[in-house]
Formats: C-alpha cells, structure tokens, sequence
C-alpha cells in the first residue's frame, strides 16, 4: 500500500506540472548562423532546457510538429469551418512556447591586450555577440497570450560562465557551440527556461525580480 501511495503521489506532482509545446522558431535577423532547420533546432534545446529545470511537462517535437502542421493547413482555408486542429486538443499541451529571434548583432575588436612572443601574436582580440528573443506563450484553452517578454543575452570571447545547459548543439548549430554566438544562444535559452519557470511555477519574489529587470531593459532601450 506504500509503494502504491507514494505512485499515486507521483503522479499527482507530475499532473500539477504545466505541459508545454515549444512551437518552430522564427528569425527576423540576418544572423549569419540562420538557415534551414535551425528553427525547430532551437525548440529543440528550449524544449530539452525546460525538461531538465523539473518543473514542466514538455510535448515532443514530432508530435507538435505534426499538429502545427494541420493548424497551418486549416489556416489556408482548405479545410472545413469547425474542423481545423487545435493545439489543446491533439497534443494535450496547455501551452505553446512561440520564440523569435528579433535582433542579433555580433562584433570583433582589437584590445590592445595581445601579447607577441618570437613574431606571433596571441590574443588581443575581443569577440562579442547580442541576441534578443521576442517570447510568446499561448494558453492553448483560449488562445490568448498568458505570457510575453522579450528576452536578452550577451557573451563575450573572453568566456561566460552559463552553469549547467541541458539543450546541447547539433545540426547545423553544431559548429558554432564554443563561439560568441553560440554563447549568446545557450545563454538566451537558460534565461527563457528560468523566466518561464519563475512566472510559470515558481511565482513569488521571483516575479517582481523579472519586472524590474524588464523595467531596465524598457528604460535602456529608450535611452
């Protein structure tokens, strides 16, 4: 009766857990590192980070891919009034994660800082990039925007410390894992994974921490 007690609370605790599909990125930049694949890439890893913070459900991507495509099949109006699929209905998630890369800029410079030993320089060089990702979540019940928030990260050659990131590079991603881009991406992606986790299930002070640093980020920006 134990075991089937602590089953049963189990179960209970992954039934509370908010259950999410994070739909195809989109680009709206001229990142050199965008091409074909690189969208449902970075759901990929938004989905694997989510995954691993424990506190959400998340829809594999070949299930919500299936069903986005019906919903863009039903938008086209080939299909009858009343009958297109609902992402509620079909995958079973209550939420759906829309991302899109909204700016990216990426700089190499001098730093004075080299040093050159027997007619060869070493180092000297500073790599930066920027990325911001306009973040969207859908209530899948009633399709209203629950969540939105456009998300920053910025990386440097000289190194950032991420912590612990749980998406992993691959595809056409892959060479550029250990680049200022690269970077710049986990780090957008954590910062997404743990907004969400604060807003979403956490709740508390945590809230009032993300709204002054978007009230910083709305005042620099107009600045």
């Amino acid at each position: 009766m134990l075991v089937v007690g602590l089953l049963l609370g189990a179960t209970a605790v992954a039934a509370d857990k908010p259950v999410l599909g994070v739909a195809e990125f989109r680009n709206q930049t001229s990142a050199g590192w965008w091409r074909g694949g690189v969208g449902w890439e970075l759901s990929g890893m938004l989905s694997n980070e989510l995954a691993g913070t424990e506190k959400f459900r998340v829809v594999e991507r070949s299930k919500l891919e299936n069903v986005l495509v019906e919903q863009d099949l039903g938008a086209s109006g080939r299909v009858r009034p009343g009958t297109a699929a609902k992402i509620g209905q079909l995958t079973g998630a209550q939420y759906l994660v829309l991302g899109t890369v909204s700016a990216y800029e990426e700089k190499t410079q001098g730093t004075g800082g080299g040093i050159s030993f027997g007619g060869i320089s070493i180092g000297g060089r500073s790599d930066d990039a920027y990325i911001a990702v306009d973040l969207r979540v859908v209530n899948a019940s009633t399709g209203e925007l629950d969540f939105t928030r456009t998300v920053e990260a910025r990386s440097g050659g000289y190194g950032l410390n991420l912590g612990l990131f749980k998406g992993g590079f691959g595809g056409n991603l892959g060479q550029y894992e250990n680049t200022p881009a690269g970077k710049a991406i986990r780090a957008v992606l954590m910062e997404i994974s743990e907004y969400l986790a604060c807003v979403m299930v956490d709740k508390g002070s945590c809230v009032a921490e993300y709204k002054e640093k978007e009230q910083k980020r709305r005042d620099k920006t107009k600045s």
